[in-house]
């Protein structure tokens, strides 16, 4: 009945929710259901529509052109109609693209298949799902969403900017409003300023915007106004202040004390009342009337009673009655307006009543409906519970039912039976039901089960245990055999100590009876000193014989005084004849002089002749060259042994001379040893009183037979002596002085043979200048170009060979440097040879071995190789084979090689690294088809991946044939180790002992070949070591035809940095005139080079690029001196491997201006004066100008062109470079390969990034070469995500790390300055990292992990990461990258083409091998004499060029290492230079000044800085009234003193703050200071002043000023210290060498750095501030790299005697204490030296007596004794070192340390060396030297 009752109000609810169900399941995979803007305009039957017209016309069907397609078609390129892809979006859609036009439903896109910002949905799906708002919070109405997307079946919203939340629903903090109400935006809290400062926002209520937590004694909705209590301004001023008045009111703006509150009577019953802020409030306006009503009163008074003031107060009272008329209306319609609004009043409240009755009647409606519904769901269940019993028990009749008719059938009973068994049955049932239930068995049943399940818990518990005690049984059993090995081991020591015992017995027993006899003997001894005593007695008597014996001692000291005369004579017989062997050796020196003086004319000659060989004559132009080598080479032979001879000779002589003075002092020594033993004999004889007389003489006679044995042996010493003189030298002095003059006679006869040659060489020269491309003149070049071959291949190997021996036997510098340069001009030579462009012929038998210049480290990781062929098909051995072998590049040993041959009619390219043969065959052009002339081929190699190109040019067109075929290694290798000494290349075929792999092992090649290029370098045949069977006369080379010589290549000409051109007497062409033009286009990866270079005696004009841009320096004898014009600002980089236009041009002669692509750089305008220059180099010039002293001062490098130039005009008329006779070593052409940039060098703080279409976590491989010598830094970075890809090194080690997973290399020597090759791959299955064919590999852990799409964008990064990441920046070089990339093939990268590049230079690597390799190279081929002088010799010293200061002295500061340490004690630096910096008072100070200081002050010194600021020189008197001060501001220096009251100040008008060293002079003298700059910028300033009272007192402070010095005279920015180095210091005229005090000063170091503080071998230390200390409690972590294995680390003392000390001793490391009651330390050594080279980690945690060091991961402690009155002292920490008077005796270090410390904390906060207390001593703050 319920039931029924309560239909009609459950029916409509399940209607609803029927309705909700049926709404979603066909709204399913929809988000929303709404229609905004007309977004749903289109239906989904409209769309079917849409798609029913575009499939109404087929498709493919063809229209007339003039009739157009329907819509939704368009027109294809081929005229037929095809349907438009709109998704359906769209009807229209734009001929031959087939783009859609005007998408709808708020979709865009080619075929409207996306989204636009602001909508969510699937453009491509159609409705419902198409593109909708974001509902951000709420679709179009409320959108704050910048976009929104899908992420796990939600919408996620991007919000705008102060709104927040998933779907934008609030706002953001700092903002408030309702975003969900319509209307409403979020606006930005105002409290006035008056919030918590430290939040980061204002914070207000995020819906109301009232400000909470208002500060400074401030309150209101936007703390507008003081708090109660407060009087101010809250808002500007915000000066709110407390009320000063007994703890009651004031003004809350003037703080004037407001009257008391009336007091409650205390005897009413009125309770007692507390105002609220709204009292006071109203208080304050309440007194604000009161003082207004006054101010009126008292206005009021003060009028006066006159008939004005009648007639005025009439007026008023007028006014006022009119005023009262108006007032009265308008309060009867206030009145009437109450009325109507109290009316309104009664009827909202009435309204609002019957709205609240209505809530009511809703809420009690709605309950009732909960309720209905609670009942309905439970009746429901329990009617679904019903139902499902009623179907069990049908089921159960039915089962009963069925069972009875089978048992019936199968028991055959009758019905009767059946209906009797059932009523059994039914009774059965009955009683069942009548029966009490089973409580009491199921209470037992509980408990039995209750307790078994006790039981088993503790039966578990047990079972546990007994596994424990069981797992423990091993243990124990390996503890029960320690022990009995241990009881064993004592059982020995047992047995062993037993026998000590009764070794120890024995011992006694044998001393007991030692003693004994030792007594026995000391009676006997008492008894015989009893007897000497007698004996003494009676030698008194005695004495008559003793002085007899001195009187023949006398005679005997006189003899031997004689001989030792005679000696003196005898040596200086000696020395006479040593001198006259001297003037021999003289002679033969002068002469040997004389024949190196030849030698070097010669080589000036033969440079001469070298000026004419170049491949603008093409190989015709070797010959002369090679004849000239030749007759070298002969006539050198003869003077070597000539030279060698006479050099023989005199080493004999000298060894006879030597040998002699030897033997002379050996006698003398002896001599000098008798006399003193003789003297000492005759004291003896005299003091003592107890030899006996026979005793003494017997001594005598010895001495006088030893005499005699001596006068017999200076006897034969000089017989010698004078036989030796009069026969054996003068031969060798004769046959000396014939070889000497053999040597001169063949050094002319080199002179005359070599004058013709000359001759030749010019004759030659003019001849070939006339060359025509015809077949006679063809001819004869190809036979000069056979004999060329011949010549070359006998001459080049025999003269070096000989050049080396005569180097090695004649050591004078001068011959040394004739054959230097002899050797620089056959390297000249065989760059010419590299650059000959003719091809060679090949029959089959011949074979050409190449000598390439480039390094084999370089071929490791990465191969390139281009060259021309063509066959000779015509040849009858090709129609029987065309099987050919074409060249081969490897080991002789047939492992590790690369290949080209021709098999199979297919050209293959074959490459082995070590275990089997890779061979390309290029398929898709067999050689037969190739035509008859010349093709281009290219083989690669990067890593483990070959490639190879054909190109196949045409005749007829400039189309050109590509073919290209890849392959890749299978096994493990990736390098090609090449043997330096095992190496060959070979070309054409091979010699008869060599033999090939099997893979090559084919006839030689027939036709013609040319090599291009080898990696980066330009290469030809004409290069060669030896050739085999090449006849140029029967065989000659081929032609190439012009198609080889394209269009650009003819007009463009490479330069390889070696080479220039000389352009003579450019007037030819073109004059001087009012306006000087020359132009010129460059392209270049490199950063600097000489492009064009002109001089005429000390005037010259040069244009360079520098660091990527360029740099024009010229004097034409201007009185100022050069002018320089650069690209200060940077406009135009040239180094980007594109060619840019360069114009100079010079106006009117006195304007030069600089333009790059037609656009102007710069100009500078200078004296009137004409060009005066008649030559040109251009690209380079000869060393011997670019090294002269007129020159090299002004050039900013001496580096020759690399790159490609062409163009070249002067006053635009064209010059063809290779034309020009002066032009060497350059060539037709600009190879692409030699334009990339595949080196990159990083400094630390650089690096490069691209983005490229990668997915690094999916599959992908990459690998690179990499040379550093620092143990650390990050070499490769890439993010997707938060995933991050990384190859780093840590600790020397390499390290891939993929999200988390870290693979390292075992080896740990990666920083060793050598070139290595990693690699690294990721797959699915596994991450793998390989460096030098060492593999590391793991697990991929996200192995089902999809990646990004491979068709994203990211960025990666090389050398470093602008990203916060744990690793440093790279320091040393990156080459020859590659990676797996989905839009391109695998090839190297291209550094040049990335789009970030910051700090990093892109050609060259500066890394060098460590020092430690030089010096054992250096030992192992130096001469012992050579290694003797250098012991003695402290400092290798040497020349070099600065640029724009002349030359600066450098030297190698003792590089002697310790044996345990990889880095020298000092670095290489600058001679006499010292490094400023690192702290704010840097400096060195010196008390000496000279007596006339104050009358003439002169200082002189050479600085180098990249810092705008800083002080380099100050004096000044105690006040600081007289001062004089060098300094640096902005970049230009500033010399500043005091005349009087008044301030001279000479500023320079350039800047030198370019890192060049620059010399400067500044003088103070009587009436003028002046200050000069590199001796060329004069700038003076004249002054009235009095000597006598300018006066300055020492110190003189260089570098920097001690703390509060200068600032009264100088600004700020500049008294902190200089920052750079300043060198050759010099007060009027004297060196300052010695300061009195050091702080912060380290030599200039070379090379380069990283971060750190470096402590010199001179000694120094760092005092920390008292902010840091080593208290009872502490932790102090820092790393070292040490270059001495000794040096004290850290030390404290306090005042009562206690210290803690750590120190390293031979490279073990200590930390040693004592805590007022005695010493305790502990020490670590490591198995690996400290002194390595790399940095070490060492952290020291103390607490109270327990000490633990750690060092590298390496830990011991110690436990001291405890000292109860322990208390924490704050003393000075001193690091580095510590001053003598704190080391305690027992320390065993007290040398200060000698390397660098970095990431030095304590208590785990950082300390800063900069911010020390003090910095004293040679150390060097914030830079350390790396190598």
């Amino acid at each position: 009945m319920a039931l029924i009752s309560a239909w009609p109000l459950v029916s409509p609810v399940l209607f609803f929710l029927r309705c909700f169900s049926s709404s979603t399941a066909s709204s399913e995979g929809s988000v929303f259901q709404f229609d905004i803007e007309g977004s749903s305009a289109v239906s989904t039957q409209e769309a079917t529509v849409i798609r029913g017209q575009q499939q109404a016309v087929a498709t493919g069907s063809w229209v007339p052109f003039a009739e157009g397609c329907q819509e939704g078609f368009y027109r294809t390129s081929s005229g037929k109609c095809s349907p438009c892809n709109c998704n359906g979006n769209a009807n229209r859609c734009l001929d031959g693209s087939g783009i859609c036009v005007d998408c709808q439903r708020n979709t865009t896109g080619q075929h409207c298949e996306q989204c636009p910002d602001g909508f969510i949905g699937d453009a491509v799906s159609g409705v419902p799902t198409f593109c909708q708002p974001c509902p951000c919070p709420l679709p179009a109405l409320a959108n704050f969403a910048v976009s929104c997307y899908r992420k796990s079946g939600s919408v996620r919203c991007v919000c705008k900017e102060s709104y927040a939340g998933p779907n934008c629903e609030r706002c953001a903090p700092g903002y408030y409003g309702n975003p969900l109400l319509i209307g409403s935006t979020c606006k930005k809290c105002d409290c006035n300023g008056n919030s918590d400062p430290n939040l980061i926002f204002e914070d207000c209520d995020e819906v109301t915007g009232q400000c909470r937590n208002c500060l400074h004694h401030t309150s209101g909705f936007k703390c507008e106004r003081c708090a109660p209590g407060y009087f101010g301004d809250a808002r500007f001023a915000k000066n709110c202040t407390a009320c000063n008045c007994g703890g009651r009111m004031c003004d809350s703006q003037t703080g004037e004390c407001l009257a008391d509150s009336p007091e409650v009577s205390t005897d009413t019953d009125c309770p007692t009342i507390s105002c609220d802020k709204c009292i006071w409030d109203l208080t304050d306006d309440i007194r604000l009337s009161v003082l207004t009503i006054d101010e009126s009163k008292s206005t009021l008074l003060s009028i006066s009673t006159g008939a004005a003031a009648q007639r005025r107060l009439n007026d008023l009272n007028l006014t006022t009655t009119h005023l009262q008329e108006a007032m009265s209306k308008k309060k009867n319609h206030a009145v009437l307006w109450t009325i109507q609004v109290d009316d309104a009043g009664d009827e909202m409240n009435d309204l609002l009543r019957e709205v609240e009755t209505l809530d009511e009647q809703g809420t009690e409606a709605s309950s009732k409906g909960r309720l209905v519904q609670k009942e309905t769901m439970e009746i429901n269940n329990r009617a679904s519970q019903l139902v499902q019993q009623l179907n069990n028990i049908r089921d159960n009749i039915e089962e009963i039912s069925s069972k009875s008719k089978y048992y019936a059938i199968q028991q055959e009973l009758s019905p009767e039976e059946i209906a009797h068994k059932r009523s059994v049955a039914e009774e059965m049932l009955e009683e069942i039901k009548r029966r009490k239930p089973f409580t009491n068995q199921r209470q037992l049943a509980d408990e039995e089960e209750k307790a078994a399940e006790e039981l088993l818990e503790q039966m578990e518990a047990f079972h546990e245990k007994y596994n424990d005690t069981r797992s423990l049984v091993v243990d124990v059993l390996e503890q029960l055999s320690e022990q009995d090995v241990k009881l064993s081991d004592l059982e020995e020591a047992i047995g062993e100590a037993l026998d000590y015992v009764t070794r120890t017995e024995d011992t006694n027993r044998e001393n007991t009876a030692r003693l004994q006899r030792q007594e026995e003997q000391y009676e006997k001894i008492k008894e015989q000193m009893d007897e000497v005593n007698s004996t003494l007695l009676s030698a008194t008597t005695i004495l008559e014989g003793p002085q007899k014996v001195n009187s023949e001692l006398s005679e005997v000291i006189k003899n031997a005084s004689g001989f030792y005369a005679e000696i003196d004579g005898a040596k200086k017989e000696l020395q006479e004849k040593l001198a006259n062997l001297s003037l021999f050796d003289d002679d033969l020196v002068e002469k040997a002089m004389d024949h190196a003086l030849n030698l070097r004319r010669l080589a000036d000659e033969l440079e001469g002749n070298l000026y004419g060989v170049d491949s603008n004559g093409l190989v015709q132009r070797a010959i002369n060259a090679s004849n000239v080598y030749e007759n070298i080479a002969g006539y050198i032979e003869e003077a070597d042994k000539a030279a060698l001879l006479a050099l023989n000779t005199t080493n004999r002589v000298k060894d006879a001379a030597v040998g002699i003075d030897t033997q002379v002092i050996y006698h003398k020594g002896k001599s000098e040893e008798l006399l003193i033993r003789a003297m000492q004999l005759q004291r003896t004889a005299h003091d003592s009183s107890s030899y006996s007389v026979a005793d003494t003489s017997w001594q005598v006679n010895g001495t006088f037979a030893r005499m005699s044995a001596l006068r017999s042996q200076l006897m034969r010493a000089i017989a010698k002596m004078q036989s030796a003189e009069t026969e054996e030298a003068r031969e060798r002095l004769e046959q000396a002085q014939l070889q000497t003059a053999e040597a001169v006679s063949a050094t002319t006869t080199v002179t005359q043979a070599t004058t013709p040659m000359d001759e030749n060489v010019r004759l030659w020269s003019q001849n070939l200048q006339d060359f025509q491309h015809n077949s006679e003149a063809y001819d004869t070049a190809v036979h000069s170009a056979g004999d060329a071959v011949k010549k070359l291949s006998e001459v080049f190997p025999q003269l070096l060979d000989k050049l080396r021996r005569v180097e090695q036997k004649a050591p004078a510098n001068n011959i040394s440097s004739s054959i230097q340069r002899i050797r620089e001009l056959i390297a000249q030579t065989r760059s010419v040879a590299s650059k000959v462009q003719v091809s060679m012929m090949f029959e089959g038998q011949s074979a050409v071995e190449v000598n390439p210049k480039i390094n084999v480290e370089e071929l490791k990781s990465f191969t390139s190789m281009s060259l021309y062929i063509k066959l000779h098909k015509d040849n009858p051995q090709l129609a029987a084979s065309l099987d050919r072998f074409i060249l081969y590049l490897g080991n002789r040993n047939a492992k590790h090689y690369i290949g080209l041959a021709i098999k199979n009619d297919n050209l293959v390219y074959i490459y082995n690294l070590g275990d089997q043969d890779v061979e390309i065959p290029l398929d898709a052009k067999p050689v037969s088809t190739w035509p008859s002339y010349f093709s281009i081929i290219k083989i690669e190699r990067i890593g483990r991946h070959g490639k190879m190109f054909l190109t196949v040019p045409s005749l007829s067109s400039t189309a050109e044939e590509k073919f290209i075929k890849k392959g890749e290694v299978l096994g493990p290798g990736t390098l090609l180790n090449l043997e330096p000494e095992n190496a060959v290349f070979y070309v054409g075929g091979v010699p008869p002992g060599f033999k090939l792999p099997p893979s090559l092992n084919l006839p030689g090649f027939i036709g013609c070949l040319e090599l291009a290029t080898l990696n980066d370098d330009v290469i030809s045949l004409y290069n060669f070591k030896r050739v085999y069977n090449i006849d140029t006369t029967t065989s000659p080379p081929c032609a190439r035809d012009k198609l080889a010589f394209t269009q650009s290549r003819a007009v463009s000409y490479f330069f390889d940095g070696s080479g220039y051109a000389l352009a003579r007497n450019i007037e030819r062409r073109g004059k001087f005139s009012q306006v000087t033009r020359f132009d010129i286009e460059v392209r270049t990866p490199t950063d600097s080079g000489l492009i064009l270079l002109m001089i005429n005696g000390s005037m010259f004009f040069s244009l360079e690029m520098h660091n990527g841009f360029l740099y024009l320096r010229y004097d034409f004898g201007f009185s100022s001196g050069p002018v320089l014009l650069e690209d200060s600002t940077k406009k135009a980089r040239i180094n980007d491997a594109k060619f840019h236009e360069i114009s100079i041009i010079y106006h009117n002669s006195k304007k030069m201006i600089l333009v790059v692509d037609r656009r102007h750089i710069k100009s500078v305008d200078n004296e009137r004066t004409a060009m005066p220059f008649t030559d040109i180099y251009i690209g380079g010039a000869p060393a011997e100008i670019l090294h002269s002293s007129s020159i090299s001062s002004h050039l900013a490098g001496s580096i020759g062109f690399k790159g490609c130039m062409k163009g070249f005009q002067f006053q635009k008329k064209d010059f063809n470079l290779l034309e020009e006779p002066g032009t060497l070593g350059i060539s037709y052409g600009c190879p692409e390969d030699s334009l990339m940039s595949r080196n990159a060098y990083f400094n630390g703080e650089s690096f490069i990034a691209s983005s490229q279409k990668v997915s690094l976590f999916n599959e992908f491989e990459g690998g690179f070469n990499f040379r550093t010598l620092q143990p650390s830094g990050l070499l490769f970075y890439y993010s997707e995500g938060s995933d991050v890809l990384s190859i780093s090194m840590e600790r020397g080690a390499v390290v891939l790390n993929a999200s988390g997973t870290k693979i390292q290399s075992s080896d740990r020597n990666y920083n060793d300055g050598k070139t290595h090759f990693i690699i690294a791959s990721v797959t699915p299955e596994r991450y793998e990292l390989t460096v030098d064919d060492k593999k590391q590999s793991k697990k991929n852990p996200a192995k089902d992990r999809a990646g990004k799409s491979p068709d994203s964008i990211n960025k990666f990064y090389f050398g470093g990461s602008p990203l916060r990441t744990q690793q440093a920046n790279f320091t040393g070089c990156i080459s020859n990258a590659y990676f797996t990339r989905l839009d391109q093939e695998v090839e190297v990268e291209d550094f040049q083409k990335y789009s970030e590049k910051v700090q990093a230079s892109l050609y060259g690597c500066p890394v060098e091998a460590p020092p430690v390799a030089l010096l054992h190279k250096k030992g192992k081929n130096s001469s012992k004499a050579k290694g003797s002088r250098n012991k003695k010799v402290g400092r290798d010293k040497d020349k070099i060029s600065q640029p724009s200061s002349g030359l600066k002295k450098l030297y190698q500061v003792n590089l002697q290492r310790e044996p345990q340490c990889h880095l020298p004690v000092n670095p290489k630096a600058t001679e006499h230079a010292y490094q400023f910096g690192g702290t704010a008072n840097s400096r060195q100070e010196f008390d000496h000044l000279p007596k006339d200081f104050s009358q003439r002050a002169q200082f002189s010194i050479s600085l180098k800085t990249h810092s705008s600021h800083g002080m380099i020189f100050y004096i000044s008197d105690q006040k600081e009234t007289n001062f004089m001060a060098l300094f640096v501001a902005h970049g230009r220096l500033i010399f500043m003193f005091n005349a009087g009251h008044q301030k001279i100040r000479i500023k320079s008008q350039e800047k030198y703050n370019d890192g060049l060293w620059h010399n400067v002079i500044f003088i103070r003298d009587k009436n003028i200071g002046r200050l000069i700059i590199d001796g060329l910028r004069v700038l003076e300033e004249p002054f009235d002043g009095n000597a006598n009272t300018w006066q300055v007192t020492e110190p003189l402070y260089i570098g920097g000023v001690a703390p509060g010095k200068a600032v009264k005279n100088i600004q700020i920015n500049s008294v902190y210290s200089f920052s750079g180095c300043l060198s050759n210091l010099q007060l009027n005229g004297r060196s300052l060498t010695s300061a009195s005090q050091t702080f912060s000063v380290t030599p200039c170091f070379e090379g380069p750095s990283e971060a750190g503080t470096y402590f010199s071998s001179e000694g120094g230390y760092v005092v920390l501030d008292e902010s840091f200390s080593l208290g009872l409690k502490f932790e102090v972590v820092f790393e070292i790299r040490p270059r001495s294995s000794s040096g004290i680390l850290l030390h404290g003392h306090s005042v009562n005697g206690e210290y803690l000390n750590m120190h390293m001793r031979n490279g073990q490391v200590t930390v040693k204490l004592n805590n007022g009651i005695r010493d305790f330390s502990t020490s670590v050594t490591l198995k690996q030296s400290l002194c390595d080279g790399r940095w070490h980690r060492i952290a020291v945690i103390r607490d109270a007596n327990v000490v633990q060091l750690d060092v590298d991961s390496e830990v011991n402690h110690v436990v001291g004794p405890l000292n109860p009155k322990a208390i924490d002292h704050r003393e000075p920490v001193f690091i580095g070192g510590v001053p003598e008077s704190l080391l305690t005796s027992s320390l065993t270090t007290r040398n200060s340390f000698i390397g660098c410390i970095r990431n030095f904390m304590i208590d785990e906060k950082p300390v800063s060396f900069s911010k020390a207390a003090l910095v004293s001593g040679a150390v060097s703050i914030n830079s350390c030297p790396a190598a």
